[in-house]
């Protein structure tokens, strides 16, 4: 049996998703109480890394439990739960085809980031919302997620682990950019076949700078699609974990 868990968390405890040695990662504490339920070692394949203080509604996760347990999927949800930190919760686990992979089979992803836009930060959205008591002018900000939209190369907006070797390593489609007011701020929403190591951050920061007018808009398209033959810009900004939350994974 290959079972997929949808799993929610707030990212603001936590080390990220990824297992880590200081053992406080969300997958780290998945795992021990999926070992508490199954009375043994289970290992569970994440959709994707979420860096330290992203959280998620919807990730996604699969594995393979110990032939001799014969629990329904359903019942996974309510044992697990009662094994994991309030601040992480399993929402959903089903049954799906031995092919399934929660990361390959993964065809898109969305997430969301927001920016709080009020003169001061109320105390229940720390951690939750990127500050930003300065003013954006929402044209421009319109504008520049715009950019984003297509095929593109985006070299410029990955903060690269050491393993990344060909130019189609940085190449990603994003499918939807876009920003929607709400109480305070705005919401800005991305769905692509692939983030990279904080591209989307990196693409929150570069926007968000454009929107201030800090940076120039041509400035900021010339970071996409950037030829090998000339230096590598980089965004300027890396927006901070606050506000960046997986909203879900498409397959």
């Amino acid at each position: 049996m290959n079972l997929k868990l949808t799993i929610a968390y707030d990212g603001r405890p936590f080390e990220g998703w990824q297992s880590q040695p200081c053992g406080n990662t969300v997958q780290d504490l998945l795992e021990k109480a999926m070992a508490e339920v199954a009375k043994q070692p289970v290992r569970i394949q994440g959709s994707g890394r979420t860096d330290s203080g992203v959280s998620a509604f919807g990730q996604v996760a699969s594995f393979v439990p110990p032939a001799e347990i014969s629990m329904n999927p359903y019942n996974w949800v309510p044992a697990l739960n009662t094994k994991l930190p309030a601040a992480i919760r399993v929402l959903d686990c089903q049954e799906v085809a031995e092919t399934f992979h929660a990361r390959f089979s993964a065809k898109a992803k969305t997430y969301q980031y927001e920016l709080c836009l009020e003169p001061i930060l109320p105390p229940l959205k720390a951690g939750l919302a990127w500050h930003l008591p300065r003013l954006l002018d929402p044209v421009t900000l319109e504008q520049a997620l715009e950019v984003y939209l297509g095929t593109h190369d985006y070299k410029a907006f990955a903060a690269n682990r050491g393993n990344e070797t060909a130019s189609t390593d940085y190449v990603r489609t994003i499918t939807e950019s876009r920003f929607e007011v709400i109480d305070g701020g705005y919401r800005l929403i991305f769905t692509g076949d692939g983030f990279m190591y904080k591209m989307v951050r990196l693409m929150v920061g570069a926007a968000v700078q454009v929107a201030q007018g800090r940076l120039r808009m041509d400035d900021f398209q010339a970071l996409l699609d950037q030829e090998a033959s000339l230096p590598n810009g980089k965004s300027p900004l890396c927006a901070p974990a606050d506000g960046l939350s997986l909203v879900s994974v498409d397959y």
